[in-house]
């Protein structure tokens, strides 16, 4: 019984490694078994890391060709990439990074139905009451010309003939109150708040169209993934995506 109590751990001292000695202590602290394990180990690191570059470099074919070859260059004795330079914007780069062609397809056909909406609201007339399109009348001959009235012939006041839209014939202004000349600055309000609209209109068709680019560029760089062999048509530019041209291949 007393030769196993002797044996138990519990009861022996613990073992400490004796420091350095008084008349050495200007040659520093003594290296312990824990600071001797992390110096070995580091040494053997080393040492198999010159070992494995050493038979990679007996190993290696001297005809062999890297695309590095062409594609660094030596700047202040270190080998740096060439960077290649890409047609893209910081808006377009941020939102290839962070979201998915569905959620940039879904985003822009729900911008294209609000432009479609506003346009339907709009009718597409200009703020300054003009239109682009022309509106050509024909008459019998050059007498007819010149004795034309197009107050006369669209039926409405003089002063009405030159705008696009709400112009009430005669009949109309005869039956009907119009309150807008009691009230002149209703007219300008609504001018504005047109004005307005259509600068809505046509952010909503510029936002559409750069949402189909991304979509267009995300979709090419997916493309690309399947491909193996291919051939660029087109460069990529910030207001297009780049057209390649792939092998054929018959599918069994």
């Amino acid at each position: 019984m007393s030769s196993f109590r002797k044996a138990l751990k519990s009861r022996q001292k613990n073992h400490h490694e004796r420091s350095q000695p008084g008349f050495r202590k200007n040659l520093g602290l003594l290296e312990k078994k824990k600071d001797y394990k992390l110096r070995a180990d580091d040494y053997h690191k080393k040492e198999n890391t010159l070992s494995a570059l050493r038979k990679k470099a007996q190993d290696k074919n001297p005809d062999e060709f890297y695309f590095k070859m062409i594609n660094s260059q030596l700047q202040d004795g270190v080998h740096v990439a060439k960077k290649e330079k890409v047609e893209v914007t910081e808006e377009q780069i941020k939102v290839m990074r962070t979201q998915d062609i569905k959620y940039v397809e879904m985003k822009r056909v729900a911008e294209a139905k609000k432009i479609e909406r506003l346009k339907g609201e709009l009718h597409l007339l200009e703020a300054d009451s003009k239109q682009k399109n022309k509106h050509t009348f024909f008459v019998q001959n050059k007498k007819d010309v010149e004795l034309f009235d197009l107050a006369d012939h669209l039926n409405t006041a003089p002063e009405l003939v030159d705008r696009v839209y709400n112009r009430p014939t005669l009949q109309t202004l005869e039956t009907t109150v119009i309150r807008a000349a009691e009230e002149p600055h209703s007219v300008m309000k609504l001018a504005k708040q047109r004005k307005h609209q259509y600068k809505i209109l046509s952010q909503r068709i510029d936002r559409e169209k750069k949402m189909f680019v991304i979509s267009q560029k995300i979709q090419t760089r997916k493309d690309l993934q399947d491909k193996i062999k291919k051939v660029k048509v087109k460069k990529e530019t910030p207001k297009a995506a780049a057209i390649y041209k792939f092998e054929v291949k018959r599918k069994r």
